[in-house]
């Protein structure tokens, strides 16, 4: 004899499918809170700073400074855009800042003022109107550049600027020219002071045909004086002599 089938008991309890749904609604909203919460930066320190880390750890080296001695980072990496930001050090340590190289950061160190390929690393110092004199303001930027440059064969260009007014009567400087002059070899002298090998260095002159602001404002218009030190890539000893006559002074040097 069959038995009878039991009816489903809804005396108390809930069904087991509502527990199910509860936690897959659960989960879903965490997920969305998620996306929310990730949909913007509210931690630009934090956000720089891991981004940073991401660049030199994945960063692709293949550029020429890369494989030189020193703290010369590449420029050609997916992020070179980043690492042109400028470079930094956050030092606050109290409040959780490290004393590591970040794009932003409390003590600024070297400024890529007008990125482009021809550069890897470099500084600018600006100067008072219509003087060549190196402030001690200066001689603390310098030093910071001496340090990032040193130690590498890489030519270094130091441009020099003025601004676009006319220099005064007494003026010991006779153009715009002479100014800039002084001002780029005022910078050398100093870098040489400082260790850097002269045979690296190339001064260059701009003069006032390079304003680095244009518009009204007093205070911009006081960083057109200035001078730019930039670290090309090129080496140093492979612009002496031809490519035959390099070749043939190796091959003696070379020779029992």
């Amino acid at each position: 004899m069959a038995r009878p089938i039991e009816e489903e008991d809804d005396s108390g309890g809930i069904p087991e499918w509502v527990v199910t749904f509860g936690d897959m609604m659960s989960l879903l909203l965490t997920f969305f809170i998620m996306l929310v919460s990730l949909s913007e930066i509210k931690e630009e320190q934090l956000y720089q700073a891991v981004a940073e880390a991401l660049r030199k750890r994945f960063g692709h080296d293949t550029s020429m400074v890369s494989m030189m001695p020193g703290d010369g980072k590449p420029r050609n990496s997916a992020l070179a855009k980043l690492a042109s930001l400028g470079r930094a050090r956050r030092a606050n340590t109290m409040n959780g800042g490290d004393k590591v190289k970040a794009p932003v950061g409390e003590h600024p160190r070297v400024k890529a003022l007008r990125v482009a390929d021809q550069t890897t690393r470099g500084g600018v110092v600006f100067f008072q109107e219509g003087s060549a004199e190196l402030t001690e303001k200066n001689k603390q930027v310098l030093q910071a550049t001496a340090q990032e440059i040193g130690g590498k064969p890489q030519k270094i260009e130091i441009r020099g600027h003025t601004s676009t007014k006319p220099l005064p009567p007494d003026s010991p400087y006779k153009t715009h020219w002479d100014l800039a002059y002084a001002r780029c070899n005022n910078v050398m002298e100093f870098l040489v002071k400082l260790g850097i090998d002269p045979r690296r260095m190339r001064l260059a002159v701009a003069a006032d045909n390079e304003p680095l602001h244009i518009g009204n404002d007093p205070i911009l218009l006081g960083e057109n004086p200035r001078v730019e030190i930039f670290m090309l890539n090129e080496l140093t000893d492979n612009l002496k002599g031809t490519a035959e006559e390099k070749q043939k002074r190796f091959s003696s040097e070379g020779a029992p």
